[in-house]
């Protein structure tokens, strides 16, 4: 089974950068594709990225698009999530999760069907 631990969130001012990441153990990220999660205070978990297992594909949701870029580095068993520009709607905990597919449709159930999920860093932007 795979395990994930999420890092690298933080407190940052609008306009910010923070990269997170998602580094697996337990069994190799290779054949996985990984999802990026958040959920604010009150407000329901959102799909906001993700990348399929070679890293050919990816997936944004409007909100983040030319603003995040997810990347995966699979020698150091590590997905990534770069936020630039960061806005306080952006403000949640993130998590990342495994599925085997990555695109608008792996989201349609606010991650129901992923399969293993780390336990979140925070992302707090406000000025």
């Amino acid at each position: 089974q795979v395990q994930l631990v999420e890092s690298g969130g933080g407190f940052m001012q609008p306009g910010g950068s923070l990269k997170l990441s998602c580094t697996a153990s337990g069994t190799t990220l290779d054949y996985y594709a990984i999802g990026w999660f958040r959920q604010a205070p009150g407000k329901e978990r959102e799909g906001v990225s993700c990348i399929s297992s070679s890293g050919d594909t990816t997936y944004y949701i409007d909100s983040v698009k030319g603003r995040f870029t997810v990347s995966r580095d699979d020698a150091k068993n590590t997905v990534y999530l770069q936020m630039n520009n960061l806005k306080p709607e952006d403000t949640g905990t993130y998590y990342c999760a495994t599925h085997h597919i990555c695109g608008a449709r792996v989201f349609k159930h606010r991650g129901a069907d992923f399969l293993s999920w780390g336990q979140g860093t925070q992302v707090a932007v406000s000025s």
